[in-house]
């Protein structure tokens, strides 16, 4: 039976209230590792980034990476119904924001090209749908914009997710277990802690 959004974001919530700090951990080493290896993340001048909450795929490391190569790191900050990217040059800039959602505390409005959006999910799926959470933050923000588009998620957040005329598909989806990219659904299976999944 397909779920509405509506039931499959209490379903998720549900599921993300259960797992374990050592899954969330082993699991976002294992995603963070895949993403730094894409060729897109590699070469990537402006990176636009969400900063990770409980339950999300951790983005910490992924962004002092980004930083370590001299690549322009931008994070969302939410600003009424909208959201903007604004730059930051260290995690120490980020201090609580919308929805407690650490974010910079001033800066202006990023105006030029982005290479890479790596946004965070309440679900995704396979063939690429993305399930956020609510709001339309993301959606509203990634309209219209050419930015190869990267969704981070748990494999046990994988699922059918349906989608509406409005909700942007993504470019490539990565688990900890998977990679999935636009170009014909192929999925890459990824080796995690030295074991072929």
């Amino acid at each position: 039976m397909c779920m509405n959004k509506r039931e499959l974001r209490l379903r998720c919530a549900e599921i993300r209230k259960n797992l374990t700090p050592e899954y969330e951990k082993t699991a976002s080493e294992s995603i963070e590792a895949a993403l730094l290896q894409t060729r897109e993340y590699i070469a990537a001048k402006t990176v636009f980034i969400y900063v990770s909450m409980p339950g999300e795929p951790e983005t910490r490391g992924v962004i002092e990476n980004a930083l370590e190569r001299g690549k322009t790191v931008l994070v969302p900050k939410c600003v009424g119904e909208n959201m903007t990217a604004v730059e930051i040059r260290s995690l120490e800039a980020l201090k609580p924001g919308a929805y407690g959602i650490p974010e910079p505390a001033d800066g202006e409005a990023w105006s030029g090209g982005i290479d890479l959006a790596v946004v965070p999910c309440a679900a995704a799926s396979k063939d690429l749908n993305r399930l956020g959470h609510g709001r339309g933050y993301y959606d509203r923000f990634l309209a219209g914009r050419e930015i190869f588009k990267l969704c981070l998620c748990f494999d046990k957040l994988l699922c059918d997710v349906p989608a509406e005329t409005h909700d942007i598909k993504m470019d490539m989806v990565i688990t900890e277990t998977a990679k999935m990219r636009r170009q014909s659904l192929r999925i890459e299976h990824i080796c995690t802690h030295g074991v072929q999944i």
